[in-house]
């Protein structure tokens, strides 16, 4: 079976067609369970991989986009929404919110509504790469596209 056949997968690449026909899913040889592995697969630097963390906060939870270069800052998180008690998710809350595993979880395709930021860093490149619902799925966008599909926020979080 073809990874393009599992069910996160199909749900990330459901949510890519949607707003564009022409966006694939691409299936790696190699993991791109961290951003490091996923620059090495495609050959591009490790600022162009999209690291999609999930945090807790009081009340809900909050997906934050950031380059694979760069460390999401807590501190501009509380800064920013106002909330004194964030911190990562836990795998669990990962699989439940989103619907991936941790090394696939797709900035798209998720089981439940998510606020999402994306940072600012990822401008930086013509064309930057999601996970895409498993660690050897990836999807390529750019910036601008990201922020769209995502609904997301652009915000200064690294």
């Amino acid at each position: 079976m073809s990874l393009l056949d599992k069910e996160p997968v199909k749900r990330a690449e459901t949510a890519l067609k949607e707003f564009d026909k022409s966006m694939n899913v691409i299936e790696l040889d190699s993991s791109a369970r961290t951003a490091e592995d996923a620059a090495n697969s495609l050959n591009c630097e490790v600022g162009a991989i999209v690291k999609s963390l999930l945090f807790r906060t009081e009340e809900s939870f909050l997906l934050c986009l950031v380059s694979g270069d760069k460390r999401c800052s807590l501190n501009k998180l509380k800064k920013i929404t106002q909330i004194k008690d964030i911190s990562m998710a836990s795998p669990e809350d990962v699989k439940i919110q989103t619907g991936y595993t941790i090394g696939g979880v797709s900035p798209v395709g998720h089981l439940k509504k998510l606020n999402i930021f994306v940072d600012n860093s990822l401008e930086r490149f013509d064309d930057i790469f999601a996970a895409a619902g498993h660690p050897n799925c990836v999807f390529k966008i750019n910036f601008k596209n990201l922020v769209l599909i995502t609904q997301g926020e652009t915000k200064d979080i690294t």
